[in-house]
């Protein structure tokens, strides 16, 4: 806590100044273009990594960067948080991507792969189901996050579920049809501080270096219309 009170004060003594037109405009309101779904960890923090500003990222952050499916009419079948983020970013916010981003040494990843169920966290065992298809996925297994540790491996494909869980939106489905969203599927390496991309076409996640960097780019100027990433390896 002291850390906090002190880096108040830094900032104020000396970041501010840089960010004090930011703040007024954001504060007649925020128009980020990108929901970025991370998980509650303490060492991923999206704005570092990706250099991003204020205003820049609508971020939702849970215990192991899940989100609960829904049903037909849209409804989400567990925790309604994520689905109250997704509606409100989607129906009020320019946002025209979603990031699902998960990472190395998740400790929900850890619990799920060793089958955690306390009743003395009731809530947590609960919301981990979120994940256990995931680990069906990973236990039939797959190429994904070849040469990683289980629960890694269980990471990544956990990322690819949680885009599936997505689709079963009608809100989300309709726009990946018109193409006017997109969804991504990143894993961030805490070790080597470095953000991997699911590539649909190699089936496996590879690092964001300047020529991946680039490809997408490129592929985020084509028309409208492919807006949907394949993530059939879930």
């Amino acid at each position: 806590m002291k850390k906090l009170v002190q880096g108040i004060l830094d900032f104020q003594r000396h970041s501010l100044p840089a960010y004090r037109s930011t703040f007024a405009r954001l504060a007649h309101g925020q128009t980020p273009d990108c929901l970025f779904i991370a998980c509650a960890d303490s060492r991923v923090v999206p704005n570092l990594f990706a250099s991003t500003n204020p205003g820049d990222l609508f971020v939702m952050r849970n215990v192991g960067n899940m989100v609960p499916p829904s049903d037909s009419s849209g409804l989400s079948l567990s925790d309604r948080s994520e689905a109250a983020a997704l509606e409100f970013s989607l129906l009020t916010l320019p946002v025209k991507d979603i990031v699902v981003c998960g990472h190395s040494g998740c400790g929900a990843m850890k619990a799920i792969l060793s089958g955690y169920n306390d009743q003395k966290t009731p809530n947590l065992s609960s919301w981990l189901d979120v994940g256990r298809p995931a680990l069906a996925a990973f236990e039939r297994g797959g190429k994904i996050g070849e040469g990683l540790a289980p629960y890694d491996r269980l990471s990544q494909y956990s990322v690819l579920q949680q885009m599936e869980n997505l689709k079963t939106y009608p809100l989300v489905r309709d726009r990946l049809a018109a193409g006017t969203v997109r969804l991504h599927g990143w894993w961030f390496d805490i070790g080597h501080a470095r953000v991997h991309t699911y590539h649909p076409d190699l089936e496996r996640f590879v690092p964001i270096d300047e020529l991946e960097g680039e490809r997408m780019l490129k592929e985020m100027e084509r028309p409208s219309g492919a807006g949907e990433a394949s993530t059939s390896a879930a």
